[in-house]
């Protein structure tokens, strides 16, 4: 397939939990071989870009940090676009207030401009409260993602989302959403990339996210099924992925 850009998602699509998905490690190096530009799109605002591409080299994935695009740095961009240099509260870990301080937003306590809530694995009731106060007080809500929960080795745990709707159910205020399935962090992502939309294409496990997000954003898309969504839950989904792989393997590049 003819496309001069591809972005892709992480868990699930190059990897499952602990262990490199084969195929996805030889599809990204074939990207390397063929010079064709790549972005790994993540939800995990926890984590910087230089984390992230040491991760995916441990599975011997080519990743550099300059390849790698969370939804902290999505939201960083789209608030630069509103207000440069923004007075921010975070919730939220590393991962986030390193994206907001390179984009130059100042993290504040208070007289903010916005209250940004990514992950936080040490939330507490005083951040919530915070949060929900200056919500209250004018302050723009916005978040990295909606992921109410999250896999791990213990089962599903709290994701975003799951601190989102305490601060939302506290200011009565629903928040704007920068990560997938929302078109933002495409957006952005195509930015940093340098290609269009009818020439990229997003590569994802997850419907409901991923897939999601590049219908959202114009984009055709590869739902490969080697995580989340399966071929049996695509039969009650009226709006299809632009292809569908058991496995990246499958995919035929032009030549």
């Amino acid at each position: 397939m003819n496309y001069k850009g591809y972005l892709l998602d992480l868990d699930g699509t190059m990897y499952r939990g602990n262990t490199a998905i084969p195929e996805a490690v030889e599809f990204v190096k074939e990207l390397k071989k063929r010079d064709l530009p790549y972005l790994f799109v993540t939800n995990n605002s926890t984590k910087t870009p230089k984390d992230v591409a040491a991760h995916l080299q441990n599975f011997l994935i080519p990743a550099e940090k300059e390849d790698v695009f969370t939804s902290g740095m999505a939201t960083a961009a789209f608030i630069t676009e509103q207000k440069p240099n923004a007075r921010v509260f975070i919730v939220g870990e590393n991962g986030l207030r390193e994206a907001l301080s390179q984009a130059g937003h100042i993290e504040a306590t208070e007289d903010v401009d916005y209250v940004v809530v990514g992950l936080d694995r040490e939330v507490s009731y005083q951040k919530i409260k915070q949060a929900s106060l200056l919500i209250q007080k004018g302050a723009t809500f916005i978040a990295t993602n909606k992921d109410n929960a999250i896999p791990s080795e213990e089962g599903l745990v709290p994701g975003n989302g799951s601190i989102v709707a305490a601060i939302a159910t506290a200011s009565n205020t629903l928040p704007i959403f920068a990560g997938k399935p929302e078109a933002i962090i495409i957006n952005q992502a195509l930015d940093v990339l340098g290609t269009s939309p009818d020439e990229t294409i997003m590569v994802g496990d997850n419907y409901q996210t991923d897939i999601l997000a590049g219908i959202h954003a114009g984009l055709d898309t590869l739902l490969v099924f080697s995580g989340v969504t399966s071929e049996e839950d695509l039969l009650s989904i009226e709006v299809k992925p632009t292809f569908t792989h058991h496995s990246l393997a499958e995919w035929a590049f032009s030549e």
